[in-house]
């Protein structure tokens, strides 16, 4: 442990932190230690942070599949005596600034509210674009630089690039793989086709690099893979939604994103942008002519 999360650990045995930013470290370094429930709305409150300020105690313990009172016990477990009081960090973080997931919320809960009168088909599919809009602007606001070159570097110096991606996240996976098939690279997408992820990623080595992307609840055939690829000492580039992703832990590199939703259903479009953005970056580096890369001749759309 290191001198700073020893100084937030003796911190929070006495008073609460300070600010929602050492509320956030703390969280982060006493993780491990926390009953399931509490994993639950610790990975909550780092992906939405921006929302905290705004949420109801019920709109977490909802989107966390916890009773109200698993909230309050998580507040209590870092020194505050409520829901309450830890959530004024947020509002004394976040008054001066309204985010676009604020916004969303906010519109959600009054399209909801209002039984007078019955959605239309166009009010629901603005949502849906209002949900997107939301994950695009948060992605252009927190994107780590220092983050995206490590992980452009990763994918420059590796020998074989693997990406892999369950359910929702196959669509991105493969998206990738094609961007990336413009290269010189040899690319794998890791399908699992049959059921053959283990056999699919026999061939990975250290010079290699695995891609693997993942949200919560986060995949059980990703992580195996990803086992896979550190016990073999390849370098590793997660695509996630959190720090506390299980596949976060000793990765070479993160890259954090956290798409808007609609009526539960996430949207995958900052995701994709996102992965464009690597491989653009890639292309630049590698000096590629993107605007004379052509489908292959013969084959039309």
């Amino acid at each position: 442990m290191t001198t700073d999360q020893q100084a937030l650990t003796e911190n929070n045995a006495d008073t609460p932190p300070m600010n929602a930013e050492n509320l956030l470290k703390l969280i982060s370094t006493e993780y491990e230690s926390l009953p399931r429930q509490l994993k639950r709305i610790a990975t909550y409150m780092s992906q939405q942070s921006d929302r905290i300020m705004v949420d109801r105690i019920s709109d977490i313990a909802r989107e966390c599949e916890v009773h109200p009172s698993a909230i309050v016990r998580f507040s209590q477990r870092f020194g505050f005596s409520g829901f309450s009081e830890m959530q004024a960090l947020f509002r004394e973080a976040y008054t001066h600034k309204t985010t676009p997931a604020q916004n969303y919320q906010q519109r959600i809960r009054n399209l909801i509210a209002n039984k007078s009168q019955k959605a239309s088909g166009g009010d629901l599919a603005r949502e849906c674009v209002n949900a997107t809009l939301s994950g695009l602007e948060r992605l252009g606001a927190e994107l780590d630089d220092v983050s995206f070159d490590k992980a452009v570097d990763l994918v420059i110096n590796a020998d074989n690039i693997y990406v892999v991606g369950v359910r929702r996240s196959f669509a991105v996976a493969d998206y990738l793989v094609y961007n990336l098939q413009h290269t010189n690279k040899r690319i794998h997408l890791i399908s699992g086709l049959g059921g053959s992820y283990r056999e699919q990623m026999r061939s990975v080595r250290a010079n290699d690099l695995v891609i693997a992307i993942s949200f919560t609840p986060y995949g059980k055939e990703t992580q195996h893979c990803l086992r896979i690829a550190q016990h073999n000492q390849a370098k590793t580039l997660i695509i996630t939604d959190s720090n506390l992703s299980p596949l976060a832990k000793r990765a070479n590199a993160v890259l954090l994103v956290n798409e808007g939703s609609s009526f539960a259903f996430r949207s995958l479009s900052a995701t994709l942008c996102l992965c464009q953005a690597l491989f653009i970056a890639v292309a630049y580096r590698l000096e590629l002519k993107v605007d004379q890369i052509h489908e292959q001749v013969g084959f039309d759309d």
